[in-house]
């Protein structure tokens, strides 16, 4: 593994995020999603962060990482809401996690589950109200909510959460927002006329939880703004935090004519004498090879643009004059409010025409997370 480049995360500032969401919600109880490795941060590190910054729930995609948090010993409550054929239900069922319900098969096979086991199940019923990805349709919504209410009287379920997600929150004053959130009180007045009493009625994702007061319910999800990185890139919330800086050692430098072709395909010719630093980092590692001719960099303390193909290992910076050596860091991004000129993941997301999420969540295994201690 790679020492020469390396992820460092703000594990303060993790938990100053929380903190500061909470604050925003109003003082909604929030749920920290740590999915994806925490957003490529370090699961079980940003859970403990978030969890001390004041989150109270922890989500996650798949039942193996709510799973792996239990092993961690993380006893906050966990939603694992992904549940294709074949996952540890029964695993998730006995380690205490709310499974999410999407259809009719997944309540069956955690019905089963608990059965087998003996013990009851949570579970939070999602509806679709309009993304038309994951959650039961509307069509089959009172079908799921009726079959869930006869288990939770058998005891084999406990419904402890009904709740949804938005489809464009991020562009505020979608018409779907509205509509969505209609629909969302639709299908708790279908759960309330079941019978069903949940813990946590929930729909906002960070988007919401930043522009939507009228969509806290009893819960908000902190996804990517936990990590310092706002969903809407044009709105300003102070003190939030990009936790994550991306970083490597220069690895040579060389001196070259004008005229000189620049990594695979010369689709960088230098116009001048000038110095070449070479970074070792590549798309193995997550850096995007459409970010040739294209990437930000900070280095020797200018704000710079990777100079040719991005290889599966290293990328060019064309220094031009100034004095850079080898061993100096090239910072791709991080907060400039502690490191002036450093790019943010909106400014890689910005020039690559992609979200911030993709960028943070492609660091590769490569490159070693070293962690701040909490405050």
């Amino acid at each position: 593994m790679a020492h020469f480049a390396r992820a460092r995360v703000d594990l303060g500032a993790l938990s100053g995020n929380a903190r500061l969401l909470k604050e925003r919600a109003g003082g909604t109880p929030l749920m920290g999603v740590v999915k994806a490795d925490g957003y490529g941060h370090g699961m079980v590190q940003a859970a403990h962060a978030m969890l001390a910054g004041g989150a109270t729930w922890l989500g996650t995609a798949h039942i193996g990482e709510g799973l792996e948090l239990r092993r961690a010993g993380i006893s906050a409550p966990v939603l694992s809401w992904i549940i294709p054929p074949g996952e540890p239900v029964g695993e998730g069922i006995a380690a205490g996690l709310d499974l999410g319900v999407s259809d009719m098969a997944v309540l069956e096979t955690v019905v089963s589950e608990a059965r087998r086991l003996d013990r009851t199940a949570r579970v939070q019923l999602k509806a679709d109200t309009g993304l038309n990805r994951g959650g039961v349709s509307p069509g089959d919504w009172e079908r799921v909510v009726a079959a869930a209410a006869r288990a939770e009287t058998d005891g084999l379920i406990k419904v402890s959460g009904v709740w949804s997600h938005f489809a464009c929150a991020d562009e505020p004053g979608h018409p779907s927002i509205a509509a969505q959130l209609d629909a969302f009180h639709e299908a708790l007045a279908t759960a309330d006329k079941a019978g069903l009493e949940p813990e946590v009625r929930h729909i906002s994702n960070s988007a919401a939880l930043l522009t939507l007061p009228e969509a806290r319910f009893d819960l908000v999800r902190a996804g990517i703004a936990g990590y310092g990185l706002c969903p809407i890139p044009d709105l300003d919330v102070p003190g939030l935090r990009p936790a994550m800086t991306l970083e490597s050692r220069v690895a040579l430098t060389k001196r070259v004519p004008a005229g000189s072709g620049v990594s695979y395909g010369h689709r960088y010719v230098t116009d001048r004498e000038t110095s070449l630093a070479l970074v070792p980092l590549g798309y193995a590692d997550g850096v995007p090879r459409a970010a040739t001719n294209r990437g930000p960099v900070l280095l020797g303390d200018r704000a710079r643009t990777i100079a040719g193909t991005v290889c599966m290992d290293q990328f060019v910076v064309d220094v031009g004059d100034d004095d850079v050596s080898a061993g100096e860091y090239a910072v791709l991004f991080g907060d400039p409010s502690r490191q002036p000129g450093a790019p943010t993941a909106q400014d890689w997301a910005t020039v690559l025409d992609t979200i911030p999420y993709e960028i943070v969540t492609r660091v590769g295994v490569r490159v070693p997370r070293e962690y701040t201690a909490l405050p």
